[in-house]
């Protein structure tokens, strides 16, 4: 575990006490049978279990603390974004964390490193460990900044109530015009509330380009960009 541990503690913002916690962490139920452990012991299912708890009851206190004014159903529903699969794979996908699991073989043959419940689960275990090898306070931290983000409302409700790159993505399939391609074109501001500049191209034509503090975001909205683009060219698109 030396090996890797420095490079995802960097990636974490946390350096732990207790190493062991770290591997359970990253260890697959995979891995784990291979190794000759009992069902339960010495992967990171329990610690999933924790972690999806403590997970939601920091992302409910930091809402209600940070949006005292927002009624219960825009909490809810930000809420349930902020602890989607889908949102905490893209957190996991940022962090790297899929270098550093621990993987049976046939896991790992089948791509285990960039399946979405995968990466989402062993975020969740993650968690767990931050919070039994250094309190609430370090669990609390990461899931703010890696989580949640800057704490902006608008860009909170952004991120929960659309999907423009799933749009995009069916669009562009429809038209045999390939995936589309998001980079990462610029990053300014201090490391808890930083800018992000995305830009996504489809084909050798067309390209979008926006602004947002956290990565998917700004992705969402060069999505967006992009499909009012193609829609405004040729109209019959959009329909």
């Amino acid at each position: 575990m030396s090996g890797v541990a420095p490079a995802l503690e960097q990636a974490l913002g946390y350096q732990f006490r207790d190493h062991a916690l770290l591997s359970r962490a990253l260890t697959h139920k995979s891995r784990a049978y291979e190794d000759g452990c009992k069902p339960g012991r010495g992967d990171n299912e329990q610690l999933e279990f924790l972690g999806d708890s403590i997970l939601g009851f920091l992302v409910s206190e930091a809402l209600v603390h940070h949006f005292p004014s927002w009624p219960e159903g825009r909490l809810s529903r930000v809420k349930a974004h902020l602890v989607s699969a889908s949102h905490l794979h893209d957190v996991a996908q940022d962090l790297h964390v899929g270098d550093h699991l621990l993987l049976g073989r046939g896991e790992e043959r089948s791509g285990g490193r960039n399946k979405r419940a995968l990466l989402a689960d062993a975020l969740e275990a993650l968690i767990a460990a931050l919070y039994l090898d250094g309190g609430i306070d370090a669990a609390r931290s990461f899931v703010e900044r890696h989580v949640i983000g800057g704490l902006n409302g608008e860009e909170l409700v952004f991120d929960s109530a659309t999907d423009y790159k799933s749009e995009l993505q069916q669009l562009t399939q429809a038209l045999h015009l390939g995936p589309p391609r998001y980079s990462i074109i610029e990053e300014r501001g201090p490391e808890h509330a930083k800018t992000f500049t995305v830009e996504v191209r489809v084909g050798r034509e067309w390209a979008g380009r926006a602004e947002g503090l956290s990565k998917k975001s700004a992705g969402q909205r060069a999505a967006q960009e992009l499909l009012e683009k193609m829609s405004a060219s040729s109209p019959e698109l959009g329909s």
